[in-house]
């Protein structure tokens, strides 16, 4: 892993921007310059998002997007065409961040429904998987996939029961990260699994340490540092690898 020093203004599109993580990735993209096709379920309640927006009309654009609906890749890909289009013929995206997740609190031994762990596995993995082979074509060679991750999904690390749906879902998502690795691979394209940190987020809780400006941080710095050898790898927000 090397930390790169050169003024890259990317091309980015971003799933789940309007609130938390996400939010905070919009906002420091936008702030250095990037382009950002931005995503989230209801555009007209996200006012903070809204905002930033309305801070850079002329980087900023937002697309109403549920990533588990079943029209959701076509819908995604049809609009970052129209996006790509407005700004160059020749444009590609040069950085996918796959983010919007869903986590079910309160799960107990004994009374999981196995509907929060369908949605989890849908909305966590398969969206990600999905809305990256539609958005394939439109990826520059070269491009990053960032799949943001979870430490709750490496199997190696359970030592208590909690959070059963999540955990499975980010499981998923993590050897979606490996197989999309493989088929993006030799295009250049660098697919990441990334942990953020325990991040101070209507997921992640008041208690949470690491606040979502600081993780964004993180997180940018680990894809704009990444090169051909992180290919398909589990990484935190530091840049240290994860275990499966």
């Amino acid at each position: 892993m090397h930390t790169s020093t050169k003024d890259t203004r990317k091309r980015v599109l971003l799933t789940g921007a309007n609130r938390g993580l996400g939010l905070a990735l919009a906002t420091r993209l936008l702030a250095r310059g990037d382009r950002v096709l931005a995503t989230c379920r209801a555009p007209a309640a996200a006012d903070a998002l809204d905002a930033l927006r309305d801070a850079h009309p002329d980087h900023c654009h937002i697309v109403a997007l549920d990533v588990a609906a079943a029209d959701a890749p076509v819908r995604l890909a049809d609009a970052a065409r129209a996006w790509l289009a407005a700004d160059s013929d020749a444009a590609r995206i040069d950085l996918l961040v796959n983010n919007a997740g869903v986590l079910k609190a309160g799960e107990r031994f004994g009374g999981i429904d196995g509907e929060d762990v369908a949605t989890s596995v849908r909305v966590n993995a398969v969206a990600p998987l999905l809305l990256t082979q539609a958005l394939a074509p439109l990826l520059a060679d070269g491009a990053r996939v960032a799949n943001i991750s979870s430490q709750l999904g490496a199997i190696g690390g359970v030592t208590r029961f909690g959070t059963p749906s999540y955990a499975i879902g980010k499981a998923a998502q993590n050897m979606a990260t490996a197989q999309l690795a493989q088929a993006l691979g030799g295009r250049g394209i660098i697919v990441l699994a990334l942990h953020p940190g325990w991040v101070r987020t209507d997921m992640g809780g008041t208690d949470a340490p690491l606040a979502p400006e600081a993780a964004a941080a993180g997180v940018l710095e680990v894809i704009d540092g990444s090169d051909d050898a992180d290919n398909g790898s589990f990484r935190d927000w530091k840049g240290d690898a994860m275990q499966w």
